[in-house]
């Protein structure tokens, strides 16, 4: 894997950092295919239980690095192709769609200014914890392009359609703060604790009841987008393997007991 994303596993957590700080965390094609690479990876480990994503540097990601883009365009211009956006389904497809369907919690630990791709790897996360000097953009139609990474998957599904509407017409810089209020992120924190906080949550999902956190990521996306009664029906199922699972057991157990439970994460 390369030194422009590292992956760490440790006591079941997996950590990956986007660094290449000198760059703002922009995604070039080998950082791409290095956080496609660990996102994957992390999902595939059973005995990874939760992800921490954060970042080394002021940013967060700035998303794609356009240097790279400008030159991939105009490559394209002269040889007459139009290679340069398959990057969304090589790279931001697969990103994206390990963060939200791997079957574990996924924690974003945002450091600094999250634009564009960077903005939809926070959003992908189950839980986002932020430095209250980081900011967000949309930042698309800003350069011409429609959203990707998920945005318009995400966005509207954390602050409604008519915010995100306006968020994507009209890009601009949103506070820590203000994605607080708006629903965007989680918790926000001083810079100086944010890795310690970060880390800890992370930790602590990393502890929980793996078998339950993946149910209810599963119930949630699927909620967002079905009936009352099909969200039932998935309840249903989702509780029965829920139900079923050694840290069921542990629980109950644990709570006759009086005691924390130590969960195994099966």
């Amino acid at each position: 894997m390369s030194d422009t994303v590292l992956y760490e596993v440790t006591d079941a957590l997996a950590t990956i950092t986007i660094n290449r700080p000198d760059a703002m965390n922009a995604m070039n094609t080998d950082a791409k295919v290095a956080l496609r690479e660990a996102v994957q990876a992390a999902a595939a480990d059973s005995g990874v239980r939760a992800v921490l994503l954060t970042a080394t540097g002021r940013a967060f990601c700035v998303g794609q690095d356009l240097k790279e883009h400008v030159s991939s365009l105009t490559a394209d211009r002269a040889a007459g192709t139009g290679n340069t956006m398959s990057t969304v389904r090589e790279h931001y497809n697969p990103i994206l769609r390990a963060l939200t369907e791997m079957p574990k919690p996924v924690v974003a630990g945002v450091n600094g200014v999250a634009a564009g791709a960077g903005l939809g790897f926070a959003l992908a996360a189950d839980y986002r914890i932020v430095a209250d000097s980081a900011t967000f953009t949309t930042s698309f139609a800003g350069v011409a392009l429609t959203a990707d990474s998920g945005v318009s998957w995400t966005l509207p599904r954390l602050i409604g359609h008519g915010r995100a509407a306006d968020l994507l017409l009209f890009p601009r810089s949103v506070s820590a703060q203000e994605a607080l209020e708006l629903g965007m992120v989680n918790r926000v924190v001083p810079p100086a604790a944010l890795a310690a906080e970060a880390t800890a949550v992370a930790r602590a999902l990393a502890e929980g009841p793996t078998v339950a956190y993946s149910a209810l990521k599963a119930s949630l996306a699927y909620g967002s987008d079905h009936s009352l009664a099909e969200t039932l029906e998935k309840e249903d199922r989702l509780q029965t393997l829920a139900g079923a699972s050694e840290d069921h057991a542990i629980a109950v157990q644990a709570f006759i007991d009086k005691a924390k439970p130590k969960y195994l994460g099966r």
